[in-house]
């Protein structure tokens, strides 16, 4: 059940603790034109950061070598399908080598016939900028119960909490409206 005191409160944190515990998100670069495509991220709480290993000459991998600090978005549904998230911002290709080790797993190996040192590996760095959530606490009775009350009063039903973030450092990729 998501906590919805957290997603008012403490959004970015509450959003990496999800990251960490997802398999997989749907990504996409604007550059490409192509859809989204789901990758496994590696993340690190601390940092605030999040990793995608790729295939140099794949067309995700390429447009990143080819164009650094691709814009990017990643669309997130938790592991309880209760907490959805977008998130924009930039994707490069990790200079640091030491990620590679840092995230190293057999299920990443399976992808890379020639290990840590493939020369196609590709580890790529998204900066996020901004994120939109939203998050409901997954309880059946509160869905019931304010259903109910909405059928009754007209109003919406409240189903939980929406945040919407900008990271620290980065800049807003929206624009205002004149």
């Amino acid at each position: 059940m998501t906590d919805l005191t957290k997603t008012r409160n403490e959004p970015i944190e509450q959003l990496f603790d999800i990251l960490d515990d997802t398999h997989a998100v749907m990504i996409g670069l604007d550059r490409t034109g192509d859809g989204m495509q789901p990758m496994a991220p590696q993340v690190d709480e601390e940092k605030r950061g999040i990793w995608f290993f790729a295939k140099r000459d794949s067309d995700m991998g390429g447009t990143v070598v080819r164009h650094p600090a691709s814009r990017a978005n990643i669309s997130l549904v938790g592991p309880d399908h209760n907490y959805h998230a977008y998130i924009t911002g930039t994707m490069s290709e990790e200079p640091e080598t030491a990620r590679i080790e840092e995230f190293w797993s057999p299920v990443v190996a399976a992808w890379f016939e020639g290990g840590k040192d493939d020369p196609n590996l590709i580890l790529m760095r998204f900066d996020p900028a901004e994120a939109d959530i939203w998050a409901s606490s997954g309880s059946v009775i509160r869905f019931a119960w304010e259903i109910a009350m909405a059928n009754m009063s007209g109003d919406e039903p409240s189903l939980g909490e929406t945040a919407r973030v900008v990271f620290p450092g980065a800049a807003p990729h929206t624009q205002a409206v004149k």
